[in-house]
């Protein structure tokens, strides 16, 4: 693995996005518009509904946003035969993973600060711990589906079978995640399922934060995820093809 060809690998994905418009507006709008869709929902209720579902909604859309995105992309540079060329340089394929989840990253880096800020700027969301450490967390949610996208893609065809990842490998994520039912309530067999899941530690690192000024427990919470997302990519090394058959 070679810092500068990860670096370049990084920088061609960066210039792709930026002339690609509507990948930019999905995947930094979109969890935005979703966030204050949703506080709008709550804004009439009585209660703090989007004070006890924002942490998670802050963990969620990152997510899944960058699953989808990643994957997609990934596939469709197999499928169109870049990766094959680019595969025939002297390029190993962590040079490749690395730096399409280090300019997915700093995208992610963006998107998740935009919707921290909307979040606790504008929609008023109450949070004991530092908003920094918030942003985090959130960052981290979004580099783990990116992760996730960039193993799955190697089973793909095509973009839709890529998309059909989705109801195998995030929406058990959310359901079980504690955002319907707090995971300590679930069935002896679920919260068993949900705690091997990443996303379940990312939401509760958004909560511990929401209610407590003790970072302790977001630490471990957010050591577990960043390692999820790291065998995200050593998984994806080991499947990566070079093109679709």
């Amino acid at each position: 693995m070679s810092p500068r060809i990860t670096a370049a690998i990084a920088a061609r994905v960066l210039t792709q996005l930026r002339r690609d418009h509507r990948t930019l507006v999905i995947m930094l709008v979109l969890p935005c518009l979703l966030i204050s869709l949703l506080w709008w929902m709550f804004d009439d209720l009585p209660g703090d509904t989007f004070d006890r579902l924002g942490p998670a909604l802050l963990a969620m859309f990152p997510f899944i946003v960058m699953f989808l995105v990643t994957s997609v992309t990934t596939l469709r540079e197999r499928s169109g035969g870049t990766l094959e060329r680019l595969l025939a340089m002297p390029m190993g394929k962590l040079d490749f993973l690395f730096g399409y989840a280090i300019a997915f990253g700093l995208v992610a880096a963006v998107q998740s600060a935009l919707a921290v800020a909307l979040s606790v700027g504008l929609l008023d969301l109450s949070i004991e711990g530092p908003v920094w450490l918030l942003t985090v967390v959130a960052v981290g949610d979004a580099v783990l589906g990116s992760a996730l996208g960039l193993f799955v893609s190697a089973f793909a065809r095509t973009e839709f079978q890529a998309v059909q990842f989705m109801p195998a490998l995030v929406i058990p994520q959310i359901l079980l995640c504690g955002l319907f039912v707090p995971r300590f309530a679930l069935p002896e067999i679920l919260e068993a399922v949900s705690d091997v899941l990443p996303l379940s530690y990312a939401v509760d690192a958004m909560q511990q934060l929401t209610t407590s000024a003790s970072t302790g427990e977001v630490w471990t919470d957010l050591a577990v995820v960043a390692a999820y997302a790291v065998a995200g990519l050593a998984l994806g090394a080991g499947t990566l093809r070079r093109r679709s058959e």
